[in-house]
């Protein structure tokens, strides 16, 4: 199914905008407060004055709830609404995990902690552990309730995934199983990869060891890709993951392959190598095949197409008549990378069930995508578990400068988060932003 987008109204909360204090009153407006405030220590506010210049449907407002972290990847929110952030290690600054609590309730992290020697995306709290891809080891730290660092040394889950090309290595825990996404090592599986008309390599061995998802038990140490199952296969690079948390089923969104016009220019002219192939929005089942690098997902047609690599003609279906089809498909290069599933009662009903993604942006010039480079937050109803035919830009104009992306992009989403009083996290890889979004009222 392809997605269209639906407009919705949007209060832009601009530099030095925030949202007005939190007060007994039953009066609500859908303007954002300008200039607001902030509330004396330990005074409980919904939005602190801070410098925050993104765009949200009217009555949302939103704070910075930290900054400077570094490379700011995924996040995972404690009950008592600790947050604790991924970092990603970048050239010569080592990454890990950064501990934050608001302990005043203003809307702004006051205390921060930092462990770990080396990060990348994945982050989940579970079983009394914090895990932690840690690149390319999926490690734990016991962590007790209410603590902001661990107790002792990690322990090894998972040692010796595959390196290079797509790197980030995203996890869901059920029960006794970890399911981690290995993204491909390459953009479409061909002889040279990236090179002018090089063909596929028959039957493609990186899917072997990559490309999919593998489910390994949750409460092993030192296991190898050997001791796990493949659970599904044909998935590019998956950075955007998670278990639904009411069905327990899995989901995900793929970045789609790149390289049309630069690989293929007989087949494929600049424009459609901007906006194809689709983002595509999975529901991963044991034993399904979503078709990379065979195949890709043609958005204006809404249809599994052939990869050239492969002898596809932009036409032809061949085996790709036969993979799991995706449930919904967003514009290309958007480059989603999270995926949350909103249970909170804060925000209107609504949004209860239905699904956030963040996209980290295309490197295409906005004038060549009509829908839009992605850096945004965008969000699909769901109703009895299936995504409605439409999309809505809920958080966006994270970018700002347009003119040279992605490099002069000011800032990227990446991470989701709920917290447990419904609010919802964002972070930022670019500047090392959290944001904090709540609803203040007003009609949405």
């Amino acid at each position: 199914m392809t997605l269209i987008r639906a407009a919705i109204p949007v209060a832009v909360i601009a530099a030095a905008a925030g949202c007005a204090m939190s007060s007994s009153s039953s009066t609500t407006s859908t303007a954002m407060a300008v200039g607001a405030e902030s509330a004396p220590s330990g005074q409980r506010v919904a939005c602190a004055t801070t410098l925050v210049g993104i765009t949200l449907p009217a009555g949302f407002c939103a704070t910075v709830f930290a900054d400077t972290l570094g490379a700011a990847r995924h996040m995972t929110v404690a009950p008592n609404g600790d947050v604790f952030v991924a970092v990603s290690n970048r050239q010569t600054v080592r990454g890990g995990v950064v501990a934050l609590r608001d302990a005043d309730r203003d809307g702004q992290a006051e205390v921060r902690r930092r462990f770990g020697d080396g990060g990348n995306t994945g982050i989940a709290l579970a079983n009394g552990y914090l895990y932690l891809d840690a690149a390319p080891a999926i490690v734990r730290y016991p962590l007790a309730a209410g603590q902001l660092e661990p107790s002792g040394p990690p322990d090894t889950l998972v040692t010796g995934l595959p390196t290079g090309g797509h790197g980030s290595r995203v996890f869901a825990i059920d029960g006794s199983s970890l399911f981690v996404v290995v993204g491909s090592r390459t953009n479409a599986c061909q002889t040279a990869d990236r090179q002018l008309e090089s063909p596929g390599i028959a039957d493609c061995p990186e899917l072997q060891t990559r490309a999919g998802v593998w489910q390994f038990d949750v409460n092993r140490l030192r296991q190898t890709q050997t001791d796990a199952q493949r659970f599904a296969t044909g998935i590019r690079n998956a950075v955007a993951f998670t278990r639904h948390p009411t069905t327990g089923a899995l989901y995900a969104v793929q970045h789609g392959r790149d390289n049309f016009v630069q690989n293929w220019p007989k087949l494929y002219d600049q424009k459609e190598s901007a906006e194809q192939p689709s983002e595509e929005f999975l529901h991963v089942t044991r034993g399904s095949d979503y078709g990379w690098p065979f195949c890709y997902h043609d958005r204006s047609r809404d249809k599994e197409l052939l990869a050239p690599e492969y002898g596809g003609d932009k036409n032809a279906q061949g085996r790709c008549a036969n993979v799991t089809a995706p449930i919904g498909s967003f514009p290309g290069h958007w480059g989603p990378n999270d995926l949350m599933f909103y249970t909170g009662t804060q925000f209107p009903a609504r949004y209860r069930n239905g699904a956030f993604i963040a996209t980290h942006g295309s490197r295409f010039d906005a004038s060549a995508q009509p829908a839009g480079p992605g850096y945004n937050v965008v969000f699909i109803p769901f109703a009895n578990g299936v995504p409605s035919a439409k999309y809505e830009i809920f958080a966006d104009h994270f970018a700002r400068d347009l003119s040279e992306l992605p490099a002069t992009a000011v800032h990227r989403p990446v991470g989701l988060a709920q917290g447990p009083d419904g609010s919802v996290y964002i972070t930022d890889d670019k500047a090392g932003f959290v944001y904090r979004i709540i609803w203040k009222g007003g009609t949405s």
